[in-house]
């Protein structure tokens, strides 16, 4: 009887199965315009790590740092500009950064482009950023943009800035409207209830928009998409191993194939 007890107790844990993986939440804060890539690659995660579920937040990067700055709980952050991750990074040299980034854990995702987006069939036939400047000091046109404590609107002043536009003028005159993220600003040009607007290429491919002019480097700066994890975040272990994942060549290809540029 005594030589039976190993072989029972062997068969009692194959019956009972090997202790489940407890399932696990990560929640991720993302740029929108992230937001179809960044899904379908968090589905792809789940399937490769079913005990991992991912839980998104998209939106402007300035809300988003708002958000963690006020306590939210995340353990991911995805901007769409330096700006907003340094002043949450008390390693960057902005002066009075806060200390809620895990520093060690950041690194640059990706780079996009911002571009000029109109309607496919262009009825104010802008064709660049040239011809915008024309066309709304002329007052001819309405331009949708970000708002300024989003980086797509960040981005939008410094080519004003380049093309010696005044904005303040500009909105003045009415010809400006005003987006509280980039998905705003890509809807009201693929509704037509704007000639044109200025976003980032990807959104214009998402939203179905032509791109008619692309701003270089010179106009705006490079569009950096920096991410890291936090440093209050409760699954840090977890949280490494989906910024790993970031890096891989399938979550890559996702990135490429909505049109941005992989550098992780």
């Amino acid at each position: 009887m005594k030589r039976m007890l190993p072989l029972l107790l062997v068969l009692l844990l194959t019956a009972c199965g090997a202790p489940k993986a407890q399932n696990t939440e990560l929640t991720v804060f993302a740029a929108a315009s992230l937001q179809e890539a960044l899904t379908e690659i968090g589905e792809n995660y789940h399937k490769e790590h079913p005990n991992i579920t991912l839980v998104f937040n998209f939106d402007s990067s300035g809300t988003l740092k708002t958000q963690i700055e006020e306590g939210a709980e995340c353990d991911i952050f995805i901007s769409a500009g330096q700006k907003q991750m340094d002043e949450l990074d008390a390693a960057s040299d902005t002066g009075e950064a806060l200390d809620f980034v895990l520093s060690s854990s950041r690194f640059n995702l990706l780079e996009n482009k911002v571009a000029l987006a109109a309607p496919v069939e262009n009825p104010a036939g802008i064709q660049s950023f040239d011809g915008l400047k024309a066309a709304l000091e002329a007052g001819d046109i309405l331009l949708a943009v970000g708002n300024g404590d989003v980086p797509v609107g960040q981005y939008t002043r410094k080519i004003f800035a380049y093309c010696g536009l005044d904005e303040e003028a500009l909105a003045a005159s009415g010809v400006l409207t005003y987006g509280s993220n980039v998905k705003e600003v890509a809807t009201q040009a693929s509704e037509g209830t704007v000639d044109c607007g200025i976003i980032y290429a990807t959104d214009a491919f998402s939203a179905g928009l032509a791109v008619v002019d692309t701003a270089t480097a010179d106009m705006c700066g490079q569009v950096i998409y920096p991410a890291a994890a936090l440093k209050e975040s409760r699954r840090p272990e977890e949280a490494q191993a989906f910024l790993d994942f970031l890096r891989t060549p399938e979550a890559g290809a996702v990135l490429e194939a909505a049109g941005f540029t992989p550098l992780g």
